[in-house]
């Protein structure tokens, strides 16, 4: 593929912009300036401070004018499919459990060669042109390729967790999920996740981690998710499960295991304070479900778009925020949501609570900022590293240029006087306009164009795999809407 690596991160001065820190005193720093060197950001303020500072020290200062612009923590999605961009538009108006036994598992069986990495290059593009800087990838499948999805990453420069899927067979006959993977699952041992560990975590200037992705307790022996608790513990493994999803797991929970979802994952040494819970749709705060995430500094990724498409819920999210649970934000895949835009996700998340408790602003936008940013970056144990703007930090930045129809009337200048807030004009938006995106320090996004990824390159082999994919798995796009096609 296409692909030439980034150049090494050169000393650069960003001036008049408007910079929303996300730091504990959430400062905007209207007409402020961050200069990045080595990597980091040596330096945060004021335009006119920064610019004194720059000639004292009389560094070599690549500056860009950032007038009109706005500047903010790279965005973390925490649950997000790479894999699965391939399969977008394929699994349209299906329940979950049928979206995966009828469509996406079956498709996902039939990777072969380099449609891993293919997906994964497509996904990575897609979320750099869209601001995301870091991921936490869901449930890395044994088809897709370890390796496939390791030497995306290289390339593109992105920072990844990567969730090795960690399986074994259901033994509950009575769900009635068949799971085409299953034929692979002795590739997907908690052994070979550990070995994965020792290879990659830290790689790449410690921009690639490796952590564990049990699978869905939909009738597995609980020993097995005990086991996968006990030894991402002793090795300091961040670990990541899709938990309390549709509304048929919390009767899975009761029913099997004899527990709430939350009660399963403390009794398994699941949680923690780098441990993932996505969804949880469908908790039982009567059990105590959100207090146990709270004590235990778990993390909650809302995925919003996800749970509306496959019809699986509304998660109680503005409950858990006022229980004290770390709620962070995630696409999903393609096919549940049919993009990587983190924009988009926080939009729909900053206006679905209201509807659905009937109180405007439940959740208002600068909380469902922080959700991508700050909170995201605690749950991946990177909260020191990165998710705000403050010196020492690891570069990984966002600047957007809200030009378009859609973002006036904002106006920079008009902030201090009462203008429209930079934080709503960014929440209800897209990432159209993102302009600049760095990952320690290094610009992977320019103009808003991937210097450094041929795109043209990237679409022509992901139409090129889909098709064999399908081919191979017999499953198609469904008809679902009776269109004829002449």
């Amino acid at each position: 593929m296409a692909v030439q690596e980034p150049e090494e991160a050169t000393a650069r001065l960003f001036t008049h912009a408007t910079i929303i820190t996300v730091n504990k005193a959430r400062e905007v720093i209207v007409d402020g300036a961050i200069f990045i060197k080595d990597g980091r950001i040596a330096a945060i303020g004021k335009t006119t401070e920064l610019l004194d500072q720059a000639g004292a020290r009389n560094d070599r200062v690549d500056t860009v004018n950032c007038a009109g612009k706005i500047i903010i923590p790279g965005l973390v999605n925490t649950h997000a499919h790479l894999a699965q961009s391939l399969l977008r538009g394929l699994a349209e108006d299906l329940p979950l459990h049928s979206w995966l036994c009828d469509a996406i598992w079956p498709l996902e069986a039939n990777y072969t060669d380099d449609d891993g990495y293919v997906a994964a290059m497509l996904t990575i593009a897609e979320m750099l042109k869209t601001g995301t800087t870091c991921f936490l990838e869901a449930m890395l499948t044994h088809r897709s390729g370890l390796e496939n999805i390791v030497r995306a990453v290289k390339q593109t420069g992105i920072r990844a967790c990567l969730g090795k899927l960690i399986k074994a067979p259901e033994t509950n006959p009575d769900l009635k999920l068949k799971d085409a993977r299953d034929r692979d699952v002795a590739s997907m041992s908690l052994n070979s996740a550990l070995v994965a560990h020792e290879a990659y975590h830290g790689s790449e200037n410690d921009r690639l981690h490796i952590w564990f992705a049990a699978g869905t307790p939909r009738g597995s022996p609980i020993d097995a998710y005990a086991a996968i608790g006990e030894v991402a513990s002793k090795h300091d493994i961040g670990v990541t499960m899709h938990c309390a999803e549709a509304p048929r797991d919390l009767p899975i929970y009761r029913d099997y295991y004899q527990c709430s979802p939350l009660q399963f994952c403390e009794t398994t040494k699941l949680t923690g304070t780098k441990s993932v819970f996505a969804h949880v749709v469908h908790p039982d705060p009567d059990a105590g479900d959100f207090r146990i995430l709270c004590q235990t500094k778990s993390t909650v990724s809302h995925n919003p778009t996800s749970n509306l498409k496959l019809g699986s819920g509304i998660s109680p999210i503005p409950s858990m925020v006022a229980a004290g649970v770390n709620v962070a934000l995630g696409t999903d895949g393609a096919p549940c949501n049919n993009t990587y835009d983190m924009f988009r996700e926080m939009h729909i998340a900053s206006i679905l609570h209201s509807g659905a408790q009937q109180d405007a602003g439940v959740l208002n936008a600068y909380q469902v900022l922080e959700f991508a940013t700050i909170n995201g970056a605690r749950a991946l144990g990177l909260e020191e590293q990165i998710g705000s703007l403050e010196v020492g930090k690891k570069a990984d930045v966002v600047i957007v240029a809200p030009r378009g129809l859609d973002a006036a009337p904002w106006d920079a200048n008009q902030v201090p006087l009462g203008g429209v807030d930079p934080v709503t004009v960014l929440v209800h938006n897209s990432g159209v306009d993102v302009d600049t995106v760095l990952v320690d320090g290094c610009v992977l996004v320019e103009n808003g164009k991937l210097p450094h990824i041929d795109e043209t390159v990237i679409i022509r082999r992901a139409t090129e795999s889909v098709a064999g994919i399908r081919k191979r798995s017999g499953v198609g796009a469904r008809n679902h809407m009776a269109l004829k096609y002449v």
